[in-house]
C-alpha cells in the first residue's frame, strides 16, 4: 500500500513538474489544478493557442492541435473544466470542449463538444449529454 502511495505521489509531482514547464516555457494557458500525462501531445508550433481549464485531464496518448500547417490555419483550442480526454483522443484546431465533458479514448473531435456531453467517435458524436462531472472527468453516477 505505501509503494501505491509513494507511486502515486512521485507521478503527480512529475506532471506538475511537466505542465509548469509547458506554461512557463511555451505560455500555455494550463490551469494549475489540470492534468497533463507525460505522452500526451500538445502543440508546439502555436502553444499560445492551448487553453486548459481547472481539474481537466489529458491521457496519455491524447493530442491536442492548434494549428494545420498544410491550411496555414492557427486558432484558439479550449478544454472546459472537468474535462476528460481518453487515451488516443485527437483534437482539432479551434475546437471547444465545453465544461464537464468527456471525450472518449480514440476519438476524432473535429467540431465543438457542448458542455455536460460525452463524445466518441471518428468523428466525434455525442453519445450522451446531461452529465456531471467530478474532477478530472470522473463521471458522477
Amino acid at each position: 500500500m505505501f509503494i501505491v502511495k509513494l507511486r502515486n505521489y512521485f507521478r503527480n509531482y512529475l506532471i506538475l513538474i511537466r505542465t509548469l514547464y509547458l506554461k512557463k516555457l511555451f505560455g500555455m494557458d494550463i490551469d494549475k489544478t489540470a492534468k497533463v500525462s507525460f505522452f500526451a501531445k500538445l502543440d508546439l508550433t502555436n502553444p499560445k493557442g492551448i487553453k486548459i481549464g481547472k481539474y481537466s485531464y489529458i491521457t496519455s496518448g491524447g493530442c491536442v492541435m492548434s494549428h494545420d500547417f498544410s491550411r496555414s490555419i492557427y486558432k484558439n483550442t479550449i478544454i472546459g473544466d472537468y474535462c476528460f480526454i481518453g487515451y488516443g483522443a485527437i483534437i482539432l484546431p479551434g475546437v471547444q470542449i465545453g465544461n464537464n465533458s468527456i471525450v472518449a479514448a480514440g476519438s476524432v473531435v473535429t467540431k465543438d463538444v457542448p458542455a455536460n456531453s460525452i463524445v466518441a467517435g471518428n468523428p466525434a458524436t455525442i453519445i450522451k449529454s446531461n452529465i456531471t462531472t467530478l474532477k478530472y472527468g470522473k463521471l458522477q453516477h
